[in-house]
């Protein structure tokens, strides 16, 4: 059984209990109304804020601490001069371009079957392509090798521990992942089951371990693309790498699931795979704890009312921003973007002077716009503890 790829049995919940069933009900309903009041552009640019979020904390699942607002450096084009801050950076900005393009596929109508091993392979090729050598070169087997973005492990020198858990051999990970494909492919599977199908599918591919390094971080991509996928992604305005970093109890929750995930089955009862049944839906009922948690929270900080809200209290607060800012701020959530003519209206002030709340605003990095054309709200790292308490935890 170590190297059939029945090993990974069971796959999904093909029996659902009715607690999971419930929850993926629950989600569905949830993805459905998170920003459905907030305008497209508004929309839009908090998604961006959202990947920003996603990255933050799916390097810190990984012990990375990369700051928002060094991510925010990194995009703008600003790397940090020493060379371990440097490549955090850099990794950043790589989960960054891949999530955008998932996000761009998806709306497209192009995005491809999230399991399946092409697209598996593409993620893990796109985030690391741009990747240093100090970065791709690993040790495995007691020899050094270069990781070759988006294959799988083949080679002796692949084969790898992962605490107690013994992946499949490097040999057969291609079976194994032509098998994981098969079991998880979406084209024809229902809504229900295609969400219940994410948290599985998220611990079988770590199970599976089929590069030599990333696999998380190709998991977590994966999910967001299922997610998506499923009718649950709101358009990108909910992170799943925010929740598994944060857990429902405590930070540990993460490790400790996938850890108990690999549990072998207990007895005739615990189904009839190589792991435990029992297991994987407590898992999977875990994981989609997780997503409804980190749904709810985002539609929280999204709502119109709310954001309105602690908008004015960011202009209130601000030593330099004028009070007929937050009119301009309002004015930008609720349409998506307005003429920059349009202050003096929109503010009541005369045209100087509404001229200069409008560029203290764009100054301050919660306006922008091209040149001389519309502008449209945006969400600059200083502004996130007032406007989004509790998105980090140093907020």
């Amino acid at each position: 059984m170590t190297e059939s790829t029945g090993r990974i049995e069971p796959t999904r919940l093909l029996e659902a209990p009715e607690s999971v069933a419930n929850l993926a009900a629950e989600l569905a309903a949830a993805g459905a109304v998170l920003g459905k009041a907030l305008h497209p552009t508004t929309a839009a640019n908090l998604a961006d804020l959202v990947r920003i979020m996603n990255t933050y904390y799916s390097n810190l699942i990984e012990g990375h601490d990369t700051r928002p607002r060094e991510i925010e450096l990194a995009l703008s084009g600003e790397l940090d001069a020493e060379e371990g801050r440097r490549n955090l950076q850099m990794e950043a900005l790589a989960h960054i371009r891949v999530q955008t393009e998932i996000d761009k596929q998806f709306e497209a109508g192009t995005l491809p079957e999230p399991a399946s091993g092409e697209f598996i392979k593409w993620l893990h090729k796109e985030f690391y392509k741009d990747a240093p050598d100090s970065v791709l070169i690993l040790t495995g087997a007691g020899r050094e090798f270069k990781m070759i973005p988006g294959d799988w492990r083949s080679l002796p020198e692949h084969e790898v521990a992962v605490g107690r858990h013994l992946p499949p051999s490097s040999a057969r990970v291609e079976e194994f992942m032509h098998y994981f494909e098969q079991k998880y492919r979406f084209e024809d599977l229902g809504i229900a089951a295609r969400i219940m199908a994410i948290g599985p599918a998220h611990h079988r591919l770590n199970y599976i371990h089929p590069f030599p390094d990333g696999n998380g971080r190709v998991s977590r991509l994966m999910s967001h693309a299922m997610a998506l996928k499923a009718g649950i992604g709101a358009h990108g305005l909910w992170s799943v790498s925010r929740g598994l970093a944060r857990g429902l109890e405590s930070r540990g929750d993460y490790k400790r699931m996938m850890d108990h995930a690999d549990s072998p089955r207990r007895n005739d009862t615990d189904g009839r795979g190589n792991l435990s049944q029992a297991a994987l839906i407590e898992f999977t009922e875990w994981f989609l704890k997780v997503c409804l948690d980190q749904l709810s929270f985002m539609s929280e900080l999204f709502d119109l009312e709310n954001l309105g809200q602690r908008l004015s209290i960011y202009v209130d607060r601000h030593e330099k921003l004028k009070p007929e800012g937050a009119k301009l701020l309002q004015e930008a959530l609720i349409r998506g973007q307005f003429d920059r003519g349009e202050a003096p209206r929109i503010t009541g002030l005369p045209e100087r002077s509404a001229r200069r709340v409008l560029s203290d605003l764009i100054a301050e990095g919660l306006l922008a716009g091209t040149k001389k054309g519309p502008v449209s709200l945006r969400f600059p790292s200083h502004s996130l503890e007032i406007l989004f308490p509790r998105l980090y935890p140093e907020t």
